[in-house]
């Protein structure tokens, strides 16, 4: 196994749930070593270590005074939220949508302060703060089926998800949208790969080098719910509106054969626990349907997930962005 220092070099790492002690040193000096490249990383990676070591009643207050600066520190983030709540839920009256906003962003803003913990706390205190169920399935189905697709939708809890998969194993490969500060993106790196081997896979690298791990037996934790244009996407509802879908999704599974966990995760905002929940695997997915009408289910899947808990998903994405021939923006 390997694990990820500062430089995005990799170096080994131990069985998951047995971070040996010179292991942890390893890990350590490769943050030691990036948090002393700047002013700026030091700061920012100290304070992620304070808030790491404070109580959850603590980082929720903390949590709950920046959610209501937030609307100032980021606006324009607030406004898509705004009308991507306004294109989806019509069902809903102004007033309940702001009520989902406003939880929306008390959820999302308690998200980036925890992954101080998901990042830099202890194991027990990841082990309890997030609660992990559904994931004893996983061992069995890739003996069988050689890899598994971990359907992670972006909710506010992904990050909880994938620290908690990760502590539990096994190694695993993953796609990232790499930060475009190179110091940030090695503490992201660092981050993932905190307890286990993380094959991180940049979208600029496309999907060929996620294949390569699938082909090595390793399972995969998918994202399959953003824009990324028009490339290698259907347009499909969404909430009922057109909305850019990658077939990626589908197109892995059908030529690997491999069974789609859905992985969703919410969060307490009364505890501040997060719940992550590995759900059998989607039937008879992509079956013999078409890319266009698999990914068309994939995304009612998904919007089905997402009305259980609206406030959760992660409304800040311009999921709209792209628009098919002749149609006006939505943004």
């Amino acid at each position: 196994m390997s694990r990820l220092d500062a430089s995005g070099a990799q170096s080994a790492a131990p069985s998951p749930g047995d971070q040996k002690p010179d292991f942890d040193a390893a890990w350590k000096a490769s943050v030691r070593a990036l948090q002393y490249k700047s002013v700026k990383m030091w700061m920012l990676i100290s304070l992620f270590q304070w808030l790491a070591r404070r109580t959850q009643r603590t980082r929720m207050r903390i949590g709950a005074v920046l959610t209501i600066v937030a609307p100032w520190l980021i606006g324009q983030r607030v406004k898509i939220v705004r009308r991507n709540l306004d294109l989806c839920l019509t069902e809903l009256t102004p007033t309940e949508r702001q009520i989902i906003l406003r939880q929306h962003l008390r959820a999302l803003v308690q998200s980036f302060v925890d992954r101080s913990v998901f990042w830099f706390g202890s194991t027990e205190t990841i082990r309890t703060m997030i609660s992990l169920t559904g994931h004893e399935q996983v061992p069995g189905l890739i003996a069988t089926h050689g890899s598994v697709m971990l359907l992670a939708p972006h909710f506010i809890g992904l990050d909880a998800a994938a620290t908690r998969l990760t502590l539990q194993g096994p190694e695993g490969a993953t796609m990232y949208t790499p930060q475009s500060h190179p110091d940030i993106d090695a503490l992201v790196r660092l981050g993932r790969a905190r307890f286990n081997t993380v094959h991180l896979v940049s979208r600029r690298e496309g999907i060929r080098p996620l294949i390569r791990y699938i082909e090595q037996h390793l399972p995969i934790y998918y994202l399959p719910d953003m824009d990324f244009g028009r490339k290698g996407a259907v347009f499909v509802p969404f909430f009922g509106r057109e909305a850019a879908t990658q077939t990626a999704t589908a197109q892995i599974a059908r030529k690997w054969q491999l069974p789609v966990l859905p992985v969703v995760s919410t969060w307490d905002p009364a505890s501040g626990h997060y719940t992550v929940t590995v759900h059998p695997p989607l039937a008879d997915f992509p079956g013999t349907d078409s890319l266009e009408s698999a990914t068309a289910r994939l995304n009612l899947h998904i919007e089905s997930w997402v009305r259980d808990c609206p406030s959760q998903y992660y409304w800040v994405h311009r999921r709209f962005k792209t628009r098919p021939i002749g149609q006006a923006k939505l943004y």
